[in-house]
């Protein structure tokens, strides 16, 4: 049975500053995913398989963080949001240690997997944010907190390469475990409390998701515009870090890292988004970042080049990528939790998990079109995935002009 809107404790302190906190976690939880992709050439010598095995870790962490989506955002609805997020920052943690002292790419794999399933609490607090604040200003502080998640997305790859590079591939697995168990331990505090909105059992929890893809249109597009989108993204970064190491360029790991940082500026733009989007609604944001997402993969073909003038058309093309694809999921987001008030975490697990199959499927493409066609068969793939997410925008937009046609008369 669903009941009221999730929220804060009247004594709860729902400002700025806790709104920062959140987003700081989102970092440190997101990081987990992000940082095995600057340290995967240092794991395939480290451990003495090839780069494609190697990269198996990194699929490995996004299909458990797609798992970890599907199966734990739910409980967002039914258990208290500290209790949730607590739990899962200390499971994240323990998984973390467990990947630094894999003897092997099989039980990193395993664990890369773990890491990824727990460490899903960028979702769980999404949900929980937007219950915190009115509704005209949910896109601003998903913007927020979304840009939370891109400095912890970046900043770890570029941490990761660097300490990756100097103590090895363990250590960046080491160090994440110490800062997400920190954070466990100052959310215990300094979380708001919050009540659930649903006493609903579990089984009916992970139902509820996948019925609510089927009753809610602008549901599915939105899970498919991200699925698209974020595959792509993931391609391209899976991909570079195999063409900067390759004889191409034949950098280290730490070059991963710093391409990265140079695009560490996305997190500043996604509040811009959201707070567009609250003002001129969702679609014209998608529409704009897949077109921007297209024309990034014609400035990232010129990577291939080598040299200072590849090297500026990656940073240049990474840039506008990350910035699309940031911008994308603040409209996505703000579309999705307006359509049920008392179901938002299961129509962001919903949408995440679709994302998130998107970008692991996207990640092992793009593996794949590096080792068969170079870094120009990755652009490719990038720009056929933004022209796919257009398509299926211009068919929604002529679909929603019909039916609105259609009520006219």
């Amino acid at each position: 049975m669903t009941l009221t809107l999730p929220r804060a404790d009247p004594r709860a302190d729902a400002g700025r500053g806790v709104i920062l906190l959140l987003a700081l976690t989102c970092g440190v939880a997101v990081g987990n995913v992000y940082f095995p992709q600057a340290i995967s050439p240092a794991v395939a010598s480290g451990l003495g398989v090839s780069p494609g095995a190697a990269a198996m870790v990194v699929t490995a962490t996004q299909f458990g963080y797609a798992a970890g989506i599907f199966l734990l955002v739910p409980l967002g609805d039914r258990v208290p949001h500290r209790r949730l997020v607590v739990a899962l920052l200390a499971l994240t943690g323990l998984g973390l240690l467990a990947a630094g002292a894999a003897p092997g790419v099989t039980p990193l794999a395993a664990a890369s997997a773990f890491v990824g399933a727990a460490t899903v609490v960028a979702p769980v607090l999404g949900p929980m944010a937007a219950g915190l604040v009115a509704s005209d200003r949910r896109g601003t502080v998903s913007g927020i907190l979304l840009g939370g998640s891109i400095g912890g997305m970046l900043l770890s790859r570029t941490l990761g390469g660097f300490v990756g590079e100097s103590l090895g591939w363990r250590a960046p697995y080491l160090a994440a475990a110490v800062l997400t168990l920190t954070s466990a331990l100052v959310l215990a505090r300094v979380l708001p409390r919050t009540r659930p909105s649903s006493r609903e059992r579990y089984p009916s929890l992970l139902a509820a998701s996948v019925r609510l893809l089927r009753a809610e249109p602008d549901l599915r597009r939105s899970c498919f515009y991200q699925a698209a989108i974020f595959g792509g993204f993931s391609a391209a970064w899976t991909g570079v870090a195999l063409l900067l190491t390759s004889p191409a360029y034949g950098l280290t790991t730490r070059a991963v890292g710093l391409l990265a940082l140079v695009n560490a500026a996305t997190m500043f733009c996604t509040p811009l988004a959201g707070r567009l989007a609250d003002r001129r609604g969702p679609d014209l944001v998608n529409r704009v970042s897949m077109l921007a997402v297209a024309a990034s993969a014609l400035v990232l073909a010129f990577g291939g080049l080598g040299g200072t003038t590849g090297l500026a058309a990656l940073v240049a093309g990474f840039l506008v990528l990350d910035v699309a694809m940031q911008s994308g999921m603040v409209a996505n987001q703000v579309r999705i939790y307006a359509l049920r008030d008392s179901e938002r975490s299961r129509l962001n697990t919903a949408y995440m998990t679709c994302a998130y199959l998107g970008g692991s499927l996207g990640s092992w493409l793009g593996a794949n079109a590096f080792a068969r066609f170079g870094w120009n068969g990755v652009c490719v793939l990038v720009a056929v995935l933004a022209v796919l997410a257009l398509a299926k925008a211009a068919r929604s937009s002529e679909g929603i002009q019909n039916r609105s046609a259609a009520q006219g008369t």
